[in-house]
């Protein structure tokens, strides 16, 4: 560990140290430890500071608030040929995301595609290291979950859906799997609550305030609501994903979990629906005809100077396995205050 006046930089095997014995310290189980470091640990890696590091705090006052069970041990069930779900049983997502993995990935190559139903999770992170654990198997895989009432409708003032974000990978032959995860809100409310964090003012089209009118003041923001992105596209795509991950795996939408923290202020309880793709099973002989069709597409967006999704983040990927990460020394001290409760 090396600190500065405002920067501390740790190396990745640090900070998974550190954010293990942190959730181990609040009774976190180790296995659930194991997979939310490893997350975190991504988050952080990958530059996406409002899932990095960050999000510990909120883990730990989510097993403080009582809601989290941090030893809760998933369980996997077989439904139907295509089909999975497990039961987290009212603990943390990542884990039983973990154990179901093997089960979805066996069944999307027998059936072509497989959904696998996350239920009674608590989740507070990204979704593209699911999504590229799918395609690091060699399949396409898709991600969605709600979260809580945050973000209004387009037109509206009050809160309805989540951030309700979307994940998406595909594998490719060589080099990074082509990746989108983005909230169906303007923005992640991590990035809200950071901004707030250091007294940084908000675009106004991020969220509007309890007057129901555009905030650039980021804890007006967390005071009203967020607004969706693409204005009636993106609302409509939230609606999506609170059908597709709430009312069509037995699990709560937004409003549901808002009202199942009841001001405790965990992390949102909901389920997830996760899907996995074969594109061998799809495709057959023409499997190589479609990952060149697929390759021609990449190429024609690079050629132009154009950016792929999440290059950014493989960029800092790489700099991070170099050098290591850097964090605020206030978020830091933050972090370490977590070993005195």
């Amino acid at each position: 560990m090396a600190e500065q006046q405002d920067v501390i930089s740790l190396s990745l095997d640090e900070l998974y140290s550190l954010v293990r014995k942190a959730l181990m310290h609040h009774g976190v189980s180790d296995r659930h430890a194991d997979a939310i470091a490893r997350v975190i640990t991504q988050g952080e890696r990958d530059e996406c500071h409002s899932h990095g590091i960050y999000r510990l705090l909120g883990c730990v006052r989510s097993v403080q608030s009582g809601k989290v069970d941090p030893r809760a041990e998933p369980t996997v069930r077989d439904v139907a040929p295509g089909v999975l779900a497990v039961d987290a049983h009212h603990g943390f997502s990542l884990l039983a995301f973990e154990m179901g993995l093997p089960m979805l990935a066996e069944k999307a190559r027998s059936q072509g595609l497989a959904a696998m139903a996350i239920n009674r999770c608590f989740h507070f992170s990204a979704l593209w290291p699911e999504v590229e654990a799918i395609a690091a198997q060699g399949l396409v895989g898709l991600a969605m979950n709600p979260s809580h009432s945050w973000v209004a409708p387009a037109g509206g003032t009050r809160g309805v859906f989540g951030t309700n974000p979307i994940a998406f990978a595909w594998p490719r032959a060589a080099g990074h799997p082509f990746v989108f995860d983005f909230a169906t809100s303007a923005i992640a409310r991590g990035d809200i609550e950071l901004h707030a964090r250091e007294g940084r003012p908000i675009p106004p089209h991020w969220a509007i305030g309890p007057d129901g009118r555009p905030t650039t003041d980021a804890r007006a923001a967390l005071e009203g609501a967020m607004q969706t992105f693409g204005g009636h596209k993106g609302s409509a795509l939230a609606a999506m994903v609170e059908l597709l991950a709430g009312a069509l795996i037995g699990d709560l939408t937004s409003m549901e979990s808002q009202a199942f923290d009841d001001g405790a202020g965990a992390s949102p309880c909901h389920g997830e629906l996760v899907i996995a793709i074969d594109p061998q099973r799809f495709l057959g002989g023409g499997y190589a005809a479609g990952q060149a069709r697929a390759e021609g597409l990449f190429a024609a967006v690079v050629e132009q100077g154009a950016r792929l999704p999440s290059q950014r983040r493989f960029e800092a990927r790489a700099r991070s396995m170099r050098d290591g990460v850097r964090i605020s020394a206030a978020l830091y001290r933050d972090v370490l205050e977590l070993f005195d409760t």
